[in-house]
Order: C-alpha cells, then structure tokens, then sequence
C-alpha cells in the first residue's frame, strides 16, 4: 500500500498538467511508511510517450534524501495521452522490485487518475493508494 499525503497527490495531477504534453516524472519520497515529498525531475527526452530523468538531479536528490532520514519509494511519470497503467517500456524499465511505480494519467475520463504498481521480474502487480490528510 502507497500512503500518500492529499496535497502531495494533488501536486502530481497540476505537475503532469504542467508538463504535457511530455510526459512529467520525479520521486516520491517516504518517511515512517507516508510520502511526503515528491521531487519533480527534468524529463530529458522531452516526449510524450518515454521519459529519462537527467543523472545530476537524481544524484542530488538521493543524497538529499539520504541525509534527511528518507526513503525514495517511488518512480512516478505521466502518461498524457493513455491511461495509467504500464507500457510494455515501463516495465521493461522496472530494475527495481522493492520500488513502486506510480503513472499519472491526464485523460479526464479513465477512472482513477494515479496508480501505482509493484512491478517484479515483468510482472505487473496493482498496488493500493490510500490518499491521507
């Protein structure tokens, strides 16, 4: 389960609306099992449908994060275009299996805008948001 502060949740929605039509991406980041920061990242390919984080940023933000007593938890990227759920690039790209990989959808109508998945070895697991205040 991903528990995630409201103002955090609702910062993800307006950051993916900021970046479109490229797809948006960052950390979130845990504390005593909550998130509560997030990391905007610069998407360096600049496209809509696949995202690189730019090194230096996560460099700086891991060691951030570390000296703060934090966690990163999770991936999290938009989809502008296509629901939030994972492309077949999203999971080839999840090395990580104790990470959780969140995916903003900015199509209005799809149900839930954010997921999040545990993804393991290619297998795609849904994983439960809980929004606190």
């Amino acid at each position: 389960m991903l528990k995630i502060k409201k103002t955090i949740y609702d910062q993800l929605l307006e950051h993916a609306s900021r970046e479109d039509p490229i797809e948006a991406c960052g950390y979130l980041v845990e504390k005593d099992g909550e998130i509560i920061k997030h990391y905007e990242m610069t998407n360096t390919d600049q496209d809509r449908e696949h995202f690189s984080m730019d090194p230096k940023e996560q460099f700086q933000v891991v060691k951030e994060v570390r000296a703060a007593g934090m966690k990163i938890k999770a991936v999290y990227h938009s989809h502008p275009e296509t629901p939030a759920r994972p492309s077949e690039e999203d999971i080839k790209l999840a090395f990580d299996p104790t990470m959780s990989y969140v995916i903003i959808t900015l199509l209005k109508d799809s149900g839930d805008r954010i997921k999040s998945f545990l993804i393991k070895k290619g297998v795609v697991e849904n994983e439960i948001i809980e929004i606190i205040e």
